[in-house]
């Protein structure tokens, strides 16, 4: 029999099987209070578990309240946060069969902040809202920000003991796998990049040093969450400015990561300086660390960022480029881009529906064919990559 497209085979992570390749990336929503997600975060969880993913990704949810970008972040750090997560991790069982994964973080020197559409600027010391930040170093994220604490050894104590905490929490919850966030300028990506790490210590300097504490919250939570389930990590592969963390000393991160017992790599970049973006963000643009990431430590990969229409997604699996793919905007834009990704790739069948949707499959819904014969597409080939 021919084989399926990759985008629609199974993926094996440790004791969870993942349907298909393609996950729901998390995406920050800026709409808890208290650290407790909201109605707003089940309907938009809901419907994309509800449209066959392999895996839904939960935004980036801090492991202590001074660990949150604003104050209207998720956090896993309190009785109440930990009921609602465990409704939504029912809820997405409930309606589907993707997966459930937690993205656990600490902002560090770029919390206290407004949420993006209202500026996204550091909190007022005076706003009763706002948090002293704490960072690997006194370096502040930009100029008119403020200066952050440097962390001392109690309060890297406190950091490693929040993570480990939110790891059990997540596991009582119920969640299938468990993300680190160590990418876009948040505290465990601070450690790595000489950008925000000026530390003269064990902790500071080489990059076995810068390494260190992201490493050991690595290994407290590998230690606190089950043999059976997978551990993952979302890193950004370079600061893209001068000096900073880059492609060379991600790869030699993700392999030390791999001895401690992490099982997958989302690669993306950037986010450690406010400069600090791709001269240009094309489709794919950040593939080719993923695809040297993989090449040279041998680590299960995930492509995220300008992944637009499958068959892009396709080829970058296809020639082994990553092992799975993680979609936002896409999602953001058509919450059924997996039904439709399988309809593009001629296996319409192979995407999972809930038998309550299923009256609008190509087979069942004469409007289905109606409608993709009216949609403005260039060309049916991927996306321009980058290579």
């Amino acid at each position: 029999m021919t084989q399926p497209p990759r985008l629609f085979q199974p993926l094996a992570l440790r004791g969870l099987t993942l349907a298909n390749r393609i996950a729901v990336s998390p995406m920050c929503q800026y709409s808890a209070i208290e650290g407790v997600p909201q109605g707003w975060h089940f309907q938009h969880l809901g419907s994309f578990g509800a449209s066959g993913p392999g895996l839904v990704m939960v935004e980036a949810t801090a492991v202590e309240p001074v660990g949150r970008i604003t104050p209207h972040c998720t956090g896993l750090y309190s009785d109440a946060c930990e009921h609602e997560f465990s409704r939504i991790v029912q809820l997405v069982r409930g309606v589907g069969t993707a997966k459930i994964g937690l993205q656990l973080a600490h902002a560090g020197r770029k919390g206290s902040t407004s949420p993006p559409w209202l500026g996204g600027k550091p909190l007022s010391p005076d706003d009763p809202q706002a948090w002293r930040t704490v960072a690997p170093s006194a370096t502040p994220f930009a100029p008119d920000w403020p200066t952050p604490k440097a962390a001392e050894a109690d309060d890297l104590e406190q950091v490693r003991l929040s993570f480990v905490e939110a790891t059990e929490r997540a596991l009582r919850c119920g969640f299938d796998l468990v993300e680190l966030h160590c990418a876009h300028g948040y505290l465990l990506h601070e450690f790595l990049s000489p950008i925000a790490n000026k530390r003269g210590d064990a902790y500071g300097g080489v990059l076995d040093n810068r390494m260190r504490f992201p490493l050991e919250v690595i290994r407290a939570v590998r230690r606190a969450w089950p043999q059976e389930k997978p551990l993952g990590m979302r890193i950004s592969a370079t600061d893209w400015v001068e000096g900073g963390f880059n492609p060379d000393e991600a790869s030699r991160f993700v392999a030390a990561a791999k001895v401690e017992g992490v099982d997958y790599v989302c690669v993306s970049s950037g986010g450690m300086a406010p400069k600090g973006s791709a001269p240009a963000s094309p489709p794919g643009y950040q593939v080719q660390f993923a695809q040297k990431i993989r090449q040279e430590t041998g680590m299960t990969t995930r492509a995220v960022g300008m992944i637009i229409d499958p068959p892009q997604a396709e080829a970058i699996l296809a020639e082994g480029k990553a092992d799975f793919i993680a979609l936002a905007r896409a999602f953001i834009d058509d919450p059924r881009w997996v039904w439709h990704a399988a309809e593009a790739l001629g296996v319409p069948d192979l995407a999972w529906r809930p038998p309550q949707y299923r009256r609008a499959a190509p087979n069942v819904w004469p409007g289905a064919a109606i409608r993709a014969s009216r949609l403005v597409r260039p060309s049916r080939e991927p996306a321009a990559l980058v290579s």
